[in-house]
């Protein structure tokens, strides 16, 4: 039989485990040390906020919070990597993406305690906001891009999926039409090994998950996820191609989830103690240290004072989200229906004196 197409599938990595280069001919983004430290310092940033965040879930002042231990790298890439008028698309916990491009943390903490106020968050306004429900925000990003391709404009649409959620049909409708079209669409897959108990071998029989954009036509790229240098490089190599018209791209970031997949979740119930050590060796932050500390860019001392300044900058926010005023009890009716129907106007009013009685 002849053959009627192949395919392979590349994968990238600049830094090892240990911080040290594995090739010579350094991206952009690697020949600027001094941005390197400021994306770095954006990493440390996000994990003392994710901390303070568990640890107020931890003490019942936050509601059901999702985590973005050893995330890091990779969403710190993808929010540095786009322009301000691009469209980002996230799912639960893209923080340091959010973080770069403008949303305050006390809006995120307002999410995650039940007020749909932090759903009106900071930054471009045409972003969209939180998505929950399993992969649905590739769709949306597969729109705009549609609409960005209509328009004749120069920008993209960038979404981040699990790779529990690349077993979608969201996900797949996203990346076919995109590659029908030719949209300026950018998938990243975070691979993160672990769909909520789920592993990621029982999820499918791919060998690599960059692999399914094959079959839609787009350009595919298997990434080491706690390398920021590789993540960043091939973020701006899948936006660049996408603006200037060649279409979509899936970018697959292999990392872990260090963390349990939200504060709900007990993640030692069905992962190995031996495989989270093993995990915790190949973080992102260890090998960014040791990497800007072999060029006498960062330091031990600026590592705590910067640590510090985290802390009280997340204090701050934290803070003002505490005393933001809790929403009367009618606004759960207020927001849905131009006028009110019947039925949820009596209940709004039994509400409205219930509260006012208690």
């Amino acid at each position: 039989m002849s053959i009627a197409a192949t395919f392979e599938i590349e994968y990238l990595q600049y830094l090892d485990a240990d911080g040290k280069l594995v090739r010579d001919d350094l991206p952009a983004i690697a020949r600027d040390v001094r941005q390197l430290v400021e994306l770095y310092k954006w990493m440390l940033y996000v994990r003392v906020f994710d901390s303070k965040a568990v640890a107020l879930q931890r003490t019942g002042k936050l509601g059901t919070y999702a985590s973005c231990l050893g995330h890091e790298a990779a969403h710190v890439a993808i929010g540095s990597a786009m322009q301000e008028d691009d469209v980002f698309a996230p799912m639960y916990r893209e923080y340091g993406a959010q973080f770069i491009r403008g949303v305050k943390p006390r809006e995120l903490l307002l999410y995650w305690g039940g007020d749909e106020r932090g759903s009106d968050f900071s930054g471009p306004a045409h972003d969209f906001a939180w998505c929950v429900p399993i992969a649905t925000q590739c769709l949306h990003a597969a729109g705009a891009a549609l609409a960005f391709k209509v328009r004749k404009e120069p920008r993209v649409a960038v979404t981040v999926v699990g790779d529990g959620g690349s077993s979608k049909g969201d996900f797949y409708g996203a990346i076919n039409v995109a590659g029908a079209m030719q949209l300026p669409l950018v998938v990243v897959i975070v691979n993160n090994q672990w769909a909520i108990s789920v592993p990621r071998s029982a999820q499918t029989g791919a060998k690599t998950l960059a692999q399914k954009g094959i079959a839609a036509g787009l350009e595919c790229l298997q990434v080491d996820g706690n390398d920021l240098i590789a993540m960043r490089a091939a973020m701006d190599h899948a936006i660049k191609r996408a603006r200037h018209g060649h279409g979509g791209m899936v970018i697959e970031a292999v990392t872990y989830r260090l963390s349990d997949h939200t504060t709900a979740d007990d993640a030692r119930r069905y992962r190995p103690d031996n495989e989270v050590k093993a995990a915790w060796q190949r973080e992102p932050l260890k090998r960014m240290k040791a990497y800007l500390m072999s060029l006498n860019a960062w330091t031990g001392k600026e590592e705590e004072d910067w640590k510090a300044d985290c802390a009280a900058r997340v204090d701050v926010e934290v803070n003002a989200y505490l005393e933001t005023k809790s929403q009367p009890v009618e606004a759960i009716f207020d927001f849905t229906y131009a006028q009110v129907p019947a039925d949820l106007a009596v209940q709004r009013a039994a509400a409205i004196a219930a509260d006012r009685h208690n």
